[in-house]
């Protein structure tokens, strides 16, 4: 006959788990999730300041070396993957978010960091000096 196993009295059950065996499993049950047709849980924001945008991406079970940002023309995509080791070749998308940009934009000094639990993908707005104006002509 098989006995359960049991908990003393009085002792909490997730105390019996390591941190870092859930760290471990957070990613592999969004890759199942992402495997059976389902997608990390990323969130996207953007703040607009006055020097240009800050795009925050915050996906907690992404390592920030499995951030991609992909700009093309006007389009831009951030993804994560899940990769079994670093070096492996084959990857799992867990999330992709894309945006087209506005002209307004300078794509040209375009940067992305890893900070804390987030990517931030900084892109200021364009000289004013750069956007095509209209000269007023003055009457003498």
């Amino acid at each position: 006959m098989h006995t359960p196993f049991r908990i003393k009295k009085g002792t909490n059950p997730m105390k019996l788990i390591s941190q870092e065996f859930i760290r471990n499993l957070v990613p592999q049950l969004d890759l199942l999730n992402t495997l059976g047709g389902g997608v990390a849980q990323a969130t996207m924001r953007i703040d607009k300041r006055e020097k240009g945008v800050v795009i925050r991406v915050a996906a907690p079970s992404v390592q920030p070396d499995n951030f991609h940002v992909v700009l093309n023309n006007q389009h831009l995509t951030v993804y994560g993957e899940y990769r079994h080791e670093p070096e492996a070749p084959l990857a799992a998308p867990l999330f992709v978010r894309s945006l087209d940009l506005p002209d307004t934009l300078d794509l040209t000094r375009i940067d992305a960091v890893h900070e804390g639990r987030e990517l931030l993908v900084r892109i200021p707005y364009k000289d004013s000096t750069s956007h095509p104006r209209e000269i007023n002509i003055r009457h003498r």
